[in-house]
């Protein structure tokens, strides 16, 4: 299986730096990356977003949600919001 390459966009880079989500970027490095880069498709916490977005995936990290895109064989991480403003 193809293991799958991580490339953070500016607009995530700009958010994990910040104190509300520099705590949870160590949980998402971690514990996210190595899972999605075994298979970003399926699993307990993803799943695919409809409509406008269908090109777009969401992982589920408590009350936050990680949003990325697949493209061939990278993984690009758009951004992470909490779920109250995520949607």
């Amino acid at each position: 299986m193809t293991n799958f390459k991580i490339s953070e966009t500016d607009t995530f880079i700009k958010k994990r730096k910040s104190s509300k989500y520099r705590d949870l970027y160590a949980k998402i490095h971690d514990c996210v990356y190595p899972l999605l880069r075994i298979n970003p498709f399926f699993g307990p916490n993803i799943k695919k977003l409809k409509g406008d977005f269908k090109a777009v995936y969401r992982y589920r990290i408590g009350e936050y949600r990680l949003f990325y895109m697949i493209d061939n064989d990278t993984i690009y991480i758009l951004t992470i919001a909490n779920r109250q403003d995520a949607y």
